[in-house]
């Protein structure tokens, strides 16, 4: 008797568990698909009512944000920017995490408070002099101008990352390979980054939102049209077709899906960077 309590409690408390689960999931996904949903149907539809379903879809709000709107050459531009970006703050937070958490060398703490310091400078109280020195340099106006400040100021978190995440391996696999005769880049290579994936992952997904939604960068170092990334043209956008719902959630939809596509590439890997850790 008391064994079919405890079931029962137990299916309860699971129960309640994955229906707070998908309530947080509903809230989270609501306004996605209320975008997904108006970019398929007809204006006039949608105006009388905003949440119906879109059956039969309609895809011409799409093909027409595609066409006027521009958005195949925004997205390539913001494609341009994002895949330097997210590689060079990749390539360099990893190379330097591994060298804070495995090497004790001097000024190693320092270095590292320093790194870390980018993260309590917002972009705003550097933007007019990063305006000069980028006007000197010769790199205003193009890509350049967005993707080397855009590296900059994602290394602090993703050093941070790597570092955190190289300190918590096992030094036996170090010392290991060591003793193998692998040479300190063949462990790192080959040894210390294939384990760490999911930090890699983690940081590939957070580094791509984040540069995929920069706006404020590319308006004031991108002010040639050609140029423009997806946030800066969907704004445009907006402002010429304001009364057109449908088209706006276009071009939303188009703005939203490369972001849920890397999502869902490393999903997987990105969970399991978010909780390593948290169980020794």
């Amino acid at each position: 008797m008391a064994g079919n309590r405890h079931r029962q409690r137990r299916a309860w408390a699971s129960a309640g568990r994955h229906g707070l689960l998908i309530l947080f999931a509903i809230i989270s996904l609501y306004p996605i698909l209320v975008t997904w949903f108006t970019a398929l149907r007809p204006a006039k539809e949608s105006q009388q009512d905003p949440f119906g379903l879109p059956w039969p879809p309609i895809w011409e709000n799409v093909a027409n944000a595609w066409v006027k709107g521009r958005f195949g050459d925004y997205l390539m531009n913001s494609v341009i920017i994002a895949i330097p970006t997210v590689i060079g703050v990749v390539v360099l937070s990893a190379l330097a995490g591994y060298g804070i958490a495995r090497f004790r060398f001097p000024g190693r703490a320092l270095a590292f408070a320093a790194i870390l310091l980018g993260l309590t400078i917002p972009f705003q109280s550097v933007m007019i002099p990063l305006y000069y020195q980028l006007l000197q340099m010769g790199l205003l106006g193009s890509y350049w101008a967005v993707i080397l400040p855009g590296i900059a100021f994602g290394l602090p978190f993703g050093v941070f990352l790597m570092a955190a995440f190289f300190e918590d391996l096992p030094k036996e696999l170090h010392e290991a390979a060591r003793v193998d005769g692998c040479s300190e880049l063949r462990i790192f290579w080959s040894v210390m980054l294939p384990l760490a994936k999911p930090a890699v992952s983690t940081l590939i997904v957070f580094q791509f939102m984040r540069t995929w939604n920069e706006f404020l960068m590319p308006l004031l170092y991108l002010q040639d049209e050609a140029k423009r990334p997806i946030p800066l043209g969907l704004m445009f956008f907006q402002g010429t077709y304001t009364r057109d719902i449908g088209l706006i959630a276009a071009g939303v939809t188009l703005a939203t899906v490369p972001v849920i596509i890397v999502y869902l590439i490393f999903q997987r890997q990105f969970v399991r960077g978010l909780t390593a850790g948290a169980v020794k």
